[in-house]
Order: C-alpha cells, then sequence, then structure tokens
C-alpha cells in the first residue's frame, strides 16, 4: 500500500481517531490476520466464525501495526468506523461469518474506501487495472493474465479465489507506488455485487469468460446471472477494453451495454482473438494456433482441459492490448504454471494412479469440463476413470436436473466408476443408473471417510481418478489423503491469504 498517515487514513474512511494523534504513518500492508502483520502495517478487527479481531488490537500493534481500523474502541491505537444504516450492514455482513452486530460490515466498507484512494492515486501515475468475472473459470483466467503481465511490469493478483468484499479491496491494497499492473477477480451472490466491486477499484479493463448455471438459485435464472456479469463492461470507461468470449451468446450480447473498445474471443471465426486447430495430447493438455491481429503464434498449454483454451484466449486479449506481441504471449502461455490449489491440480502417484484434484468448487459447467479431460486423459491410453463427485450447491430448482445430468454425461463419457459423496447428490447416482443401466458402477457412500476407504480398496495401478464438488463439500480431503496414501480424509487447515482464503458463497 502507498504510505499514508493514520489521521489520512481516518479522513479517506470517515472515521475517528483512537488513542493516537494520527501522525504515525502506514508503510507496511493491510491484514486481518496477526499472523501476518509485519512492521508499519494496519490491521482489521473482523468478527470471525470463532474470534473477534477486536479481541487481538492490541497483539497487532505488539507484531509491529502502527494502528487498528476498527468497529468500536480497542486497547490499541486506532481509527474508529461509524456504523453502517441496518440494510447496508446486513448486506455487507454476509460475507463475514459471525458478523453478528455489524462491526465486520463497518470495517469492510471502510476497507472499500481506502482502498478506492488508494487506487485512485496509482492509477493517476498509471496503474491499469484488469478485472475478470464469470461464472466458472475466473481464478484460473486471473492466474494466467497475471503471468502474462509480470514480464511487463510488477503485477499484484489476489490468491486463489480471493475475489469477495474483503478479498478485492485486501487484494487492491497490496498495489504500491512501483505497482504497473492490478488483476482482479470478480464475485457476486447477486445483483449490483459487481458494480460494487468495480467501484472499489475501477477497471480499464474487462473481461466476461461465460455465464453458466452456478448459483443460479441465487439469481433466478442465466439471464439474471448475465445481467450481474455484465456490470463489469458497464463499469469500464469509453478508453477501456471489453474482453467478450463469443462463444457464449450471453457473453457476446454484452456488446451493446459498454462504452469501451471491445474484443471478441473464442474459437468462431467472428473472434479478434482466436484458437485455431486444437489438438489435446494424453495428459488433456491443449495445443492450438494463436491468431490476432498483429500476428499468429503456436501455443502448446501445459494446463490440463481443454476449457482453458477460452481462458487463454481472454488473457491473450488483454496482454495484446497492453503491449504485449503475439510470440511474447504464446510463449508465456506454453510455460504457464498452475497457482491456485485444488483446481485441475494432476499429481500420478508411484503407483500410476493419477489424481485430478478439481474440488475446490464446481458447478455444471466446470463439473462438464472436468469430466471431458478426464476422458481425454483415460481413453486413449486405456485407463480405468474415477469420477469422485459431490454436491454442486446453490442450484435452486435446477438442483435435481442439474445432478441427474451430469450422471448420465458420466456414462456417456464412458468412464467407467462413478462414486457419488453425500445424499445431497444423490441424484448423480440415480441419473448414472438410469442413463446406462448401470450396476455397481456407480455408487452412493454417505461421507468423504467412506469414498476414501472405497478408492483405497479398489483402485488399481494406472487408474485416473477426478475429484470435484462445491467448496462446501470439502471433497479436495480424499484428493489429498489418496495421495498421502492415507486411509483417511486429511485434515483441514485454516483459510489464510497465504493459503485459500473463504469466498462464501459468490459466483
Amino acid at each position: 500500500m502507498i504510505e499514508l498517515s493514520l489521521a489520512r487514513i481516518a479522513d479517506v474512511v470517515g472515521g475517528r481517531l483512537h488513542r493516537t494523534d494520527g501522525s504515525a504513518v502506514v508503510t507496511g500492508s493491510v491484514e486481518f490476520d496477526t499472523r501476518e502483520i509485519g512492521e508499519g502495517g494496519l490491521f482489521l478487527a473482523l468478527p470471525g466464525e470463532r474470534v473477534d479481531g477486536h479481541d487481538f488490537a492490541a497483539r497487532a500493534v505488539e507484531a509491529g501495526a502502527v494502528g487498528v481500523l476498527a468497529a468500536r474502541e480497542v486497547d490499541a491505537p486506532a481509527i474508529i468506523v461509524p456504523p453502517l444504516p441496518g440494510g447496508q450492514a446486513h448486506e455487507r455482513s454476509v460475507a463475514l461469518a459471525g458478523d453478528t452486530d455489524g462491526s465486520g460490515a463497518a470495517v469492510l466498507a471502510a476497507l472499500a474506501k481506502l482502498a478506492r484512494h488508494v487506487v485512485d492515486t496509482l492509477a493517476a501515475d498509471g496503474l491499469t487495472v484488469v478485472g475478470v468475472t464469470g461464472s466458472s473459470g475466473k481464478t484460473s483466467t486471473k492466474d494466467v493474465i497475471a503471468q502474462l503481465l509480470e514480464p511487463m511490469g510488477p503485477t499484484v493478483a489476489p490468491p486463489g479465489s480471493f475475489n469477495s468484499e474483503l478479498g478485492h479491496p485486501w487484494t487492491a491494497l497490496r498495489a504500491g507506488r512501483d505497482t504497473k499492473y492490478l488483476v482482479l477477480e470478480l464475485s457476486a451472490r447477486g445483483p449490483g455485487h459487481i458494480a460494487e466491486l468495480a467501484a472499489i477499484a475501477p477497471p480499464r479493463i474487462g473481461a466476461v469468460l461465460n455465464v453458466g448455471s452456478a448459483h443460479v438459485g441465487e439469481f433466478g435464472s442465466r439471464e439474471g446471472i448475465a445481467k450481474t456479469k455484465g456490470e463489469l463492461v458497464e463499469a469500464l470507461p469509453p478508453d477501456g477494453l471489453a474482453v467478450l468470449n463469443l462463444d457464449d451468446p450471453l457473453v457476446a450480447a454484452m456488446a451493446s451495454r459498454t462504452r469501451a473498445r471491445i474484443t471478441g474471443v473464442g474459437e468462431s471465426e467472428h473472434a479478434t482473438v482466436r484458437a485455431v486447430g486444437i489438438t489435446l495430447d494424453a495428459e488433456a493438455r491443449a495445443s492450438f494456433r494463436l491468431v490476432t491481429p498483429a500476428g499468429e503464434a503456436p501455443v502448446t498449454l501445459p494446463l490440463h482441459g481443454e476449457h482453458h483454451v477460452g481462458n487463454a484466449l481472454s488473457a491473450a486479449a488483454v496482454a495484446l492490448d497492453l503491449g504485449a506481441t503475439p510470440e511474447q504471449i504464446a510463449q508465456r502461455l506454453s510455460a504457464l504454471q498452475r497457482r491456485s490449489a485444488r483446481r485441475m491440480e494432476v499429481t500420478t502417484r508411484a503407483d500410476g494412479v493419477t489424481v485430478l484434484n478439481d474440488a475446490f468448487n464446481a458447478n455444471p459447467e466446470s463439473v462438464r469440463a472436468g469430466l471431458k479431460a478426464l476422458a481425454s486423459m483415460s481413453r486413449p491410453a486405456g485407463r480405468r476413470a474415477w469420477a469422485v463427485l459431490g454436491v454442486m450447491g446453490e442450484l435452486g430448482e435446477e438442483t435435481v436436473t442439474a445432478h441427474d445430468e451430469i450422471g448420465r454425461l458420466v456414462v456417456r463419457l464412458g468412464i467407467e466408476k462413478l462414486v457419488v459423496v453425500g445424499d445431497e447428490a444423490a441424484a448423480l447416482h440415480r441419473g448414472a443408473a438410469q442413463e446406462g443401466s448401470w450396476g455397481e458402477e456407480s455408487v452412493l457412500v454417505p461421507d468423504a471417510d467412506a469414498a476414501v476407504a472405497l478408492l483405497q480398496d479398489q483402485l488399481r495401478p494406472g487408474d485416473a481418478v477426478l475429484v470435484k464438488a462445491s467448496k462446501v463439500a470439502r471433497l479436495w480431503r480424499v484428493a489429498e489423503a489418496l495421495l498421502a496414501g492415507a486411509g483417511n480424509p486429511g485434515p483441514e487447515t485454516p483459510s489464510t491469504p497465504s493459503s485459500e482464503p473463504s469466498n462464501g458463497g459468490h459466483a
């Protein structure tokens, strides 16, 4: 973050000083975890499920913080922010487990104001903000964009899926005077949320990847989701750029909602940035020819799954607009590294069993993509494929139908074994059984422990196993147990910015 005195921060967020004259200067980072606080930092006093950050104010100062952003008086130098009106407090409180009195909502509102001030200051000096949204692929694409831009200048991007009312401003405040690019992932629980995030860190470039059925229960329809996702391109300035996936009609239709220039991407012949001649190798890694107005270049992605092609094209369009050549983009795409855990994390054990850990989250579109990758990796090599699937959350009235369709798809793709975890996902099991007249090929088990026990008993060397579900199911524990060779799911670890922050129910 840029250096600011406590007095200046209080002025920006509309707070009052407590136990300080305001002359102390924040020279470090803004953190909500005392374990992450360093010298010169600013501590956010946020409530949690088990503890309240207000109770750790003194500890944060002992760890090096010069002050605390708080909603009530604490035993440390602080900026006390005013409470929010009831409706606004409730809306922001949803993003924070344990915020029963609205104190966390007040701190989040202040954090948003601080982030906007810092971003505006840096934008005046040349910072470019890039925003990414979509029903699936946001995190992977954000990681790809960051890797394409890093050779062009200092780049800041969030860890994992840290894209909510907390993660968005927290990430924006990682930017400093030398930052050239700020890459942000925008998510939403409902209408207006992406517009609010865009107001915290106004993007100059915005990419919309797709509109799927993730969280359709919250939005009412795919059209409702599209309306919200399109808030990103509505926020772009006239000299900005909207990157739209033309292979998705609901995304393509967003062209009429923006003042910015438009670059269409996809396999469509109408796309400005296209992929031509896509092929997959034995590990479901895609190769294609990148076609742009500035030239063409061959790309071989090191990421698993054909769905990464569309993500790569959106990232390429961003980098192209910011000055990279097609050759540079192709080289960087071919050297990508997977940065966010539990997203098509492919690992092969000593006995040849390959585990595809894509268990961080799930919706019908991402599950289809994962299953297709599993089939691509298994069929040509004659490997036996296992799909270990759990519930896909927040689908509303579509819940039973969506799970049934995925179960049927497992059969159609020729995947030999389906393990459905939890009664909430039972429609997966029924769909598979009804589609293929399956017998023991599909199994419904009660929990992760039972899934691990079954797999440990029946896996054979050379098998491939996809593990995927919405994060509420925590099926990554199955993948981690298989890789650890343990008989029980691995321990759950607390979420922190250095691992995988919690993001609630955002789409």
